[in-house]
């Protein structure tokens, strides 16, 4: 697994296990967390997401919702290449996702820059990847895709 990937899954652990003790959420920005369009996405960011109330977070072009937290935002990480995890197409965004860490999932939108990577915890049935996914895809859809599609979408769970 990259080096990125893996260091923004520990921090979404520790974002996670920070928010049973405070109202904000910890965590490092991606690389390009300043672009442009990473500020166009963040500043449309629902509220309530998946029935979980947003809370806050302390790092540039993040997010989070749930207390504790169960989804995480970040956007501005690396623009995947090419890949051989699960690829879904919810929302008019084509997302990869990465199941190494059951239940839970690390799912980074595929084909476009700056790229937005959720991790979401998947032991909370009230949370449903793909109702997430088509939500959020809704607003990352706004970048112009900047890749192929998926050749063989699928749905989480499918």
């Amino acid at each position: 697994m990259p080096r990125l990937p893996r260091v923004l899954a520990v921090l979404a652990v520790l974002g996670v296990a920070l928010t049973g003790c405070s109202t904000t959420v910890s965590l490092r920005p991606a690389p390009d967390a300043n672009d442009p369009a990473c500020a166009a996405i963040m500043v449309r960011l629902p509220g309530t997401l998946a029935d979980q109330r947003r809370v806050w977070t302390d790092a540039q072009s993040t997010a989070a919702w749930g207390t504790p937290t169960r989804i995480i935002l970040a956007c501005g990480v690396a623009v995947p290449g090419p890949s051989t995890l699960k690829c879904v197409s919810l929302g008019g965004v084509d997302w990869l996702v990465d199941e190494s860490d059951e239940p839970n999932f690390r799912i980074t939108s595929y084909g476009r820059s700056p790229a937005v990577q959720l991790y979401l915890q998947g032991h909370d049935k009230n949370v449903d990847p793909n109702a997430v996914l088509a939500q959020l895809g809704r607003l990352v859809s706004a970048q112009t895709a900047q890749r192929a599609q998926c050749t063989n979408p699928d749905t989480i769970g499918g």
